[in-house]
Formats: C-alpha cells, structure tokens, sequence
C-alpha cells in the first residue's frame, strides 16, 4: 500500500526473497506493517498454501512464550494437563512470524537460535527433539544492533535472523502516500458496513498530510475509520479527525518556544515529545531511553496531556 520510493523499495527485496527459504528479519516503528509485508511474502513463496502463523513475542511472559513457541509435555508443569504442540511444529511446512523478537529474554533467545540452527524443536518438560521445516520471519520495532551493545539481545541469534533485511520506512517518510492509503481505507471500511465510499475533504487530507503519525499506517487507519464512523454527509471534513491529527502542538518545543528562558517542564515535556516521536510512539523503548520506569513515563504523559 504506496507509492513512495522507500516503500517500494522495501516491496521488491520481499518479492526476490519470497521464493527461497532464506529467514527474513523486518525492522520498523510500531505500524509500519510489517505482518502485512510478512504474509506477503508468505502469499509469494512456495509455501503460500501452507499456514501462516504469527506471534507477538512481547506479549506474553517467558514461560507462557516458550510453551507457545516450542509446546510442551502433560506435567511439565502446573497446569499442563496435556500435550501441546509449539507453533513452531504446528507451522508444518508454511511460515511463522516471530513478532516483536527484540522483546524476548535471553534464555528463550538461546532456544530460539537452536531451533533455526538444528531446525528442531524440544517442547517444554520433554527429552526429545522435534523437527521443525516452518519458513522463520522476524519483525522488530527496536534496533537490534543497539540491544545487542545493551546485552539484551544476542549477537549470534541476530546473525541468524539478519539473513535478509528489510527496513520499512516510517510514514511520515512517506508523505506522498497518506492520500492512497486514506483512500484505501475508507473503501474498506466503506465495505465493511455497506455504504459508499466518501472521500476526504481537501481541508482534511491537508491536515493529514501535515500530520506526522507516530503510530504510522495503524494509526491512520485507525483515524479514518473513526473519522469514517463520525461524519455525517458524502464527505469526511476536518472536524471529523481526531484532534491530535487536526491541531498542532499545544506547547511549543524548546526550538520554537518564545520565551528566551523556557521552564524546565518546557523543556522536559519537548525532550519526551522528541523522544517518544523517534521511537514510534513505543511507550517502553522511550522509558528505556529517558532513563525511567514505565510508570514514571506514564505519570509524566499524563502530567503534560500527552497521553493520546
């Protein structure tokens, strides 16, 4: 979805490594669609009848994770009152997504490297090993090679992931694409509830094209089918967007503040705003940077009304 150089860029390296086996490794801010690009190059390969599965790594505990990942044996432990098999064995022949890989510990990093090394799996409480032949992509919003120089990540396991890279640019690096994707969901919303298609006014799409997106294409997508849902005639005008989309900053950053001393909440709510904007609006990786906990983040989000 775009017409962008960058996009389309990062479109052909997916479609020259669709027909190999080769492990694929996407990096990009939250929302750049990186599962959209994952199954299109499932959708492209040989493996295109087979499953695809998909995992957000981040967003289950370790021990959870790894009976996900690998599967586990009746007893293994509390609450195991059956077998499981992993994703990775019920994959079969097709492709699994590790989402958000950066997220995962150490220890089920070492599992993970095992498993692309030996192509083989061994659940949870079990002796044995299982052979594995799913396609392995990856996707990750963080920069591995930083995490790597933190010691959360390994640098081995990322050499096995970095086979084939693929960076998908932020949207707001794309700016000549925010009309084609608007348009393309709002017919899909549009066809979800029944009605025709409306187009935005020329004042809206001004104001999305202005708009940096944080969240990038989840976000628009998001704000359209709320603007979609709000509106009342055969156009969405601007009243109809979220207001973040519609205003600009409240407060002005440091750069652009009249005061020749700005206060120091001036200056911390703009340092946050930095940040956060660079990270792709990813609350955690920003605390991680700011030197903070996440609920310190969160309290100070709600503190200058960033929250949104």
């Amino acid at each position: 979805m775009g017409e962008s150089k960058t996009w389309l860029d990062a479109l052909h390296v997916a479609e020259s490594v669709a027909a190999t086996d080769s492990t694929v490794l996407l990096q990009g801010e939250s929302g750049t669609g990186k599962e959209v690009v994952a199954r299109y190059i499932h959708d492209l390969s040989t493996r295109a009848g087979k499953p695809f599965l998909s995992i957000n790594c981040g967003a289950l505990p370790e021990s959870l994770l790894e009976s996900e990942l690998f599967g586990h044996v009746k007893g293994s432990f509390t609450g195991a009152s059956r077998d499981k098999e992993g994703l990775f064995f019920t994959a079969g022949e097709g492709t699994f997504l590790l989402d958000e890989i950066g997220e995962t510990t150490p220890a089920t990093q070492v599992k993970l490297l095992r498993v692309l090394q030996q192509r083989e799996v061994i659940p949870v409480g079990a002796t044995e090993a299982r052979p594995v032949n799913a396609r392995v992509i990856a996707a990750t919003n963080r920069e591995l090679e930083e995490e790597i120089k933190r010691g959360n990540f390994r640098s081995d396991l990322f050499y096995r992931l970095n086979v084939i890279s693929i960076i998908l640019p932020a949207l707001r690096n794309r700016p000549g694409d925010v009309a084609l994707l608007a348009e393309t969901f709002l017919k899909r919303t549009a066809e979800a509830r029944g009605e025709p298609p409306r187009a935005l006014t020329p004042e809206a799409l001004e104001a999305m094209e202005r708009y940096s997106w944080p969240g990038n294409v989840r976000e628009l997508e998001n704000a359209l089918e709320r603007a979609a849902i709000l509106a009342k005639g055969d156009s969405i005008p601007v009243s109809a967007l979220p207001e973040r989309v519609v205003e600009r900053r409240t407060e002005p950053l440091v750069s652009e503040a009249t005061q020749i001393n700005p206060t120091l909440d001036t200056i911390e709510r703009a340092y946050i705003m930095w940040v956060l904007e660079n990270e792709g609006g990813n609350k955690a990786r920003t605390a991680d940077i700011l030197g903070i906990d996440s609920s310190t983040l969160y309290r100070k989000l709600s503190r200058y009304g960033l929250n949104s």
